[in-house]
């Protein structure tokens, strides 16, 4: 056991976050926890790494545990370089071990200047490196609050890896659904106060809650059934009743004063879109350069009235440069953009506008109107506030008791009450819960306009994508068609046949002799062929070793920071051999077939 929350309880105001729950924590647990938007998942949290106090029940960290935690909005110590930060509280030993560790995950996050000022950092790696201090350092339970925000689909696959050699324990908030089921082994839903828990993946999670919704659905049409009977013995007169049994009596008492289970609200969403015209949003041999660097180089594109496109790109490529010309809020250095009359652009940017706090909820979303039209009628601002899970007694209260979530969503809201009819998207999976993505991603299926989205979601793209484009970093846009599994495939594709074409040139060289000659293999290649294959399966059970011995080093960072560089070499020879292999199978095939 390294860490238990036993009986806690936490309020926001009026609002019961969390009521009385425990959780326990063993070595080994990966717990996703998933929840609505101000359902209290950051505060739970909070709790368990110590950085609030629950007002019930209490946090335990047994002896020797080490814990590190991931806020959702981490602070920074000014004037501390990066590697600083990442060091800091670190005593000088822990410091030497420690750093060259830092310095990897660091690079793997994309932060490669070490002695940079934080300050200087945007806000996307400041949460990377934040990120880095809590896996650089040695600890036995990582808590991780929406560790794959800022990141590109490189270091998520990175970090996916990273977390499955994790023998502590973790618990994680993520909206990332193919990174909840790759990486977690038991889910924590946070729901009107309570805490359900689900062993196994997040599929399993996603059928378990169905059967027990049903369950409790079940248990509820069972109750009101025997309630109807008893209802009808205690209205019967005296005579027909006989002598009224106490014991019964107090049963249908008991029975009338039970609750079923809660009628949670869920979110509406109506597509909602102006018309739009045959002319929509037309980029003509764009280009853009900042500080000598080519971000696009002479792009064109014509956005389709029904378009779905999803753009990809490691961090930095240009992603949001792409998606600001498509919004008019950049000018190209070179060539046009040309906007139809009727096009009325929904920008659902990657941070929220500034809100005042001190704004009722209900006043924001009166300043887009007071009545809005909808496909389903008009309604208020009132009634609209609660199609987006906003009830009565929050819609009265200051933007500033919102969560982040809660705040993201607000944003949302106001993006789509707009009724445009082309959005542009920047990271809407940031911050937003899985329940509403679901709900977004219907809601994008049946809108009636174009749908540009930057993300790295890749969930996100599969569903909601119907061609992807790749912005290079060097200038260059590369699209595919399909969502973004439909992209991997098509990249791996591309890559075995830029590969197969840089094959020796003396294969492809034209025989000096007018007769064919026959391919055979020398005989150091013969010797090769048949004996790769014992190799390749050879390393690949060193690496199959060398991943146990790395479970079981426990708080022993030395040999396991060895181990993990054995891996990186094991890794690249097995890729060398893999290579190799297929050249030769490729000969042989082509021998055999003469």
């Amino acid at each position: 056991m390294l860490l238990s929350a036993q009986s806690i309880t936490k309020t926001y105001g009026t609002r019961v976050l969390l009521d009385h729950v425990s959780l326990y924590l063993e070595a080994g647990e990966l717990y996703g926890v998933v929840g609505v938007n101000g359902a209290g998942k950051s505060t739970l949290l909070r709790l368990l790494a110590g950085a609030e106090e629950p007002e019930t029940g209490e946090v335990t960290r047994f002896p020797n545990v080490r814990l590190e935690y991931l806020p959702q909005n981490p602070s920074f110590a000014p004037g501390v370089t990066v590697l600083e930060q990442v060091l800091l509280g670190l005593s000088s030993d822990a410091r030497a071990l420690a750093e060259y560790e830092a310095k990897t995950i660091l690079t793997r996050l994309g932060i490669t200047r070490f002695d940079q000022m934080v300050e200087e950092l945007s806000g996307g790696q400041k949460k990377r490196v934040a990120l880095a201090a809590a896996l650089a350092r040695p600890c036995d339970v990582l808590i991780l609050d929406e560790p794959t925000n800022h990141l590109d689909s490189e270091m998520i696959t990175w970090l996916e890896e990273w977390l499955q050699r994790f023998s502590g324990g973790l618990v994680m908030i993520t909206h990332d659904r193919y990174f909840l089921e790759r990486v977690t082994n038991r889910i924590a839903e946070v729901d009107g106060g309570q805490l359900y828990f689900y062993e196994g993946s997040y599929e399993d999670f996603l059928r378990r809650k169905a059967e027990r919704e049903e369950s409790a659905k079940a248990s509820e049409r069972k109750r009101q059934s025997i309630l109807r009977r008893e209802y009808q013995w205690v209205m019967q007169g005296p005579k027909a009743r006989g002598t009224k049994s106490r014991e019964r009596l107090e049963r249908y008492e008991a029975l009338k004063n039970q609750t079923g289970p809660a009628q949670r609200a869920t979110l509406e969403l109506s597509s909602l879109s102006s018309r739009l015209g045959k002319k929509t949003i037309e980029l003509r041999g764009v280009s853009k350069a900042f500080e000598g660097r080519m971000v696009l180089r002479d792009f064109s594109c014509m956005l389709l009235r029904d378009d779905r496109i999803g753009i990809v790109g490691v961090n930095g490529s240009g992603k949001s440069t792409l998606l600001n010309l498509i919004a008019g809020r950049l000018a190209p250095d070179a060539g046009e953009v040309l906007v139809g009359e009727t096009v009325k652009i929904g920008y659902f940017s990657q941070e929220n506008p500034p809100m005042d706090p001190n704004i009722r909820v209900i006043d924001y979303v009166k300043e887009i109107g007071e009545r809005i039209e909808t496909p389903d009628g008009v309604l208020t601002a009132s009634q609209l506030l609660e199609q987006f899970l906003f009830p009565a007694d929050v819609q009265w209260s200051p933007i500033g008791k919102l969560s982040g979530g809660e705040k993201r969503r607000l944003f949302l809201l106001s993006i789509l009450a707009a009724a445009p009819n082309i959005l542009l998207l920047d990271e809407p999976t940031n911050d937003l819960d899985i329940e509403t993505l679901t709900i977004l991603e219907d809601y994008l299926e049946t809108f009636q306009g174009a749908v540009v989205a930057v993300s790295h979601d890749r969930y996100f793209l599969d569903k909601v994508a119907a061609r992807i484009f790749v912005v290079e970093g060097n200038g260059q846009v590369t699209p595919y068609a399909g969502g973004y599994t439909d992209y991997l495939e098509a990249l791996a594709q591309r890559r075995k046949e830029e590969k197969k074409a840089q094959r020796p040139a003396e294969k492809k060289e034209t025989p000096r002799s007018t007769s064919p000659q026959k391919l055979k293999f020398s005989y150091k290649e013969q010797r090769e062929y048949e004996t790769i294959e014992d190799e390749i399966a050879a390393l690949e059970e060193q690496l199959a070793a060398n991943r146990a011995s790395q479970s079981q080093c426990g708080s022993d960072y030395l040999a396991l920071q060895t181990l993990q560089e054995e891996e990186g070499r094991l890794e690249q020879t097995l890729e060398e051999k893999m290579e190799r292999w297929e050249y030769l199978s490729d000969l042989a095939e082509r021998i055999a077939a003469q």
